[in-house]
């Protein structure tokens, strides 16, 4: 089945909401029509002059970038500069552009994740709390002969969930009482006259992302010409999110042993790092691409060392002073390695859903940093 970019969007909020995204950030679509057919899809880390010579030659419809490409508010579309004349390609080569950024950080099995994953860390948790997902109630009252049927689609879509718990809710028999007026079709009763009905109160709870989709959901099996059901925003904040991660290693290891490790998973000749080699470590703190900002609540989780990119001089020298084992494994490197496992991801996605299209990795990603 072939698809427009609304779809595939849809597939990537699932992946990583644009809710969580920074607000200084920029997410989501960026160029191109979102109504186009879509068939070949490319991932890569930067949208450069490379990346989109590589999407013309391979017939691309839509990129999905890490970076976004627009960050501030474009005045004008000029080739005279690099950014805008990269926008004017993409459109004039009918390509479309979604960034997917801090939002992708952020996720679970997101970037850091992943990063957690590859350095085989074990009781991994958050580093840095951003925001936590707000939380509903939602009750609806249901036939009895409905009850199961409702219920499925309640917690198949994403409702009852509280922390290790799935399934979550409540019932509650009663009387339902309703009169069906000129113009209704009841499922039961009769026109004008008062219909009373043992009927079940199916309580649960849904976070916000997910409420659309469960509301839809139980509309679409409940049996009903006009179902009744109540939504109540609750002050519980549940599934707490942010960036970076920590976690432990599955033995205690030499920071000099733990770098070959980093070098090995991220294909690296070379390190930078702050530390004794012969230190041992346990507790790790990651954040993929610049994330030396977060040194503080590194410090503060009880970490030994910290694995990030784009490490200033300053930024190495606080951490020695605390010391913090501090690894700055690059930028690119730390988030580049992303692009296959969000193409695997996406491949699932669209297998499960029918989807007819091919995703691909960028070959033109190259850091532009090089050493001498």
């Amino acid at each position: 089945m072939r698809i427009n970019s609304k779809k595939i969007i849809k597939i990537l909020n699932e992946l990583a909401p644009t809710h969580l995204a920074e607000s200084w950030d920029n997410v989501g679509f960026q160029v191109g029509n979102i109504n186009k057919a879509i068939g070949k899809i490319m991932v890569c880390l930067e949208v450069t002059d490379a990346i989109i010579e590589e999407a013309i030659d391979k017939n691309v419809d839509l990129i999905i970038s890490h970076h976004p490409l627009i960050f501030k508010p474009l005045k004008q579309l000029s080739d005279e500069d690099p950014i805008q004349k990269r926008v004017r390609k993409l459109i004039q080569n009918d390509i479309n552009l979604y960034c997917a950024h801090t939002n992708l950080d952020i996720a679970q099995g997101g970037l850091n994740d992943y990063l957690a994953s590859l350095l085989d860390l074990e009781r991994v948790e958050l580093l840095s709390k951003t925001g936590s997902s707000a939380l509903f109630k939602i009750a609806v009252f249901v036939p009895e002969s409905h009850v199961s049927e409702v219920h499925e689609a309640l917690m198949t879509n994403g409702a009852g969930y509280i922390g290790n718990y799935s399934e979550a809710g409540f019932r509650t028999l009663g009387l339902g009482t309703f009169k069906p007026l000129e113009g209704s079709d009841p499922y039961i009763g009769t026109l004008g006259e008062l219909e009373k009905v043992e009927e079940t109160k199916l309580e649960t709870v849904v976070t916000q992302s997910n409420l659309h989709n469960v509301i839809n959901a139980m509309l679409k099996v409940h049996p009903y010409e006009e179902v009744a059901y109540d939504i109540y925003k609750l002050d519980n904040q549940v599934n707490p999110y942010g960036l970076g991660r920590t976690g432990y290693l599955k033995s205690r290891l030499t920071l000099g042993a733990f770098i070959d490790l980093v070098k090995a998973k991220l294909d690296l000749d070379s390190i930078k790092y702050v530390g004794d080699l012969d230190r041992k470590i346990s507790k790790v703190g990651i954040c993929t691409g610049a994330g030396a900002s977060l040194m503080n609540a590194v410090i503060g989780a009880g970490c030994e060392v910290f694995v990030t990119g784009d490490v200033k001089y300053h930024e190495a020298q606080n951490a020695e002073d605390n010391r913090l084992a501090m690894i700055d494994a690059g930028h690119f490197e730390t988030e580049n390695i992303y692009s296959s496992e969000l193409k695997r991801l996406l491949d699932i996605k669209l297998e499960e859903k029918d989807y007819d299209v091919q995703v691909i990795v960028a070959e033109n990603a190259i850091n532009p940093l090089k050493l001498g």
